[in-house]
C-alpha cells in the first residue's frame, strides 16, 4: 500500500525524509520505504507521525479526508 499522504504532509512542511525520519528516530532509507508503500509502517510510527503532521491516523491512511486529529 502506497502512503500518498505522507509524501504530500512532508512536502507541505518543506521537509525532507531525513528530517522525517530523524523525528521518527528511524533510518531515511526505513522511511522512504514507508512512504513508498515497499513497507508498513507500524502502528506507533504511524500514531507519532499523525502526531508529528498534527492530522488524524485516518487521514494518513486515506480513509478520510477530515484533517484534524479526533478528540
Amino acid at each position: 500500500m502506497k502512503y500518498e499522504r505522507f509524501q504530500d504532509l512532508r512536502e507541505e512542511h518543506f521537509w525532507t525524509q531525513k528530517y522525517v525520519a530523524h523525528q521518527l528516530n528511524i533510518a531515511q532509507r526505513t522511511y522512504s520505504h514507508y512512504e513508498n508503500g515497499t513497507r508498513s509502517i507500524p502502528l506507533e510510527l504511524l500514531c507519532t507521525l499523525a502526531d508529528l503532521y498534527e492530522v488524524s491516523t485516518d487521514y494518513l491512511l486515506n480513509r478520510t479526508n477530515i484533517r484534524k486529529p479526533y478528540l
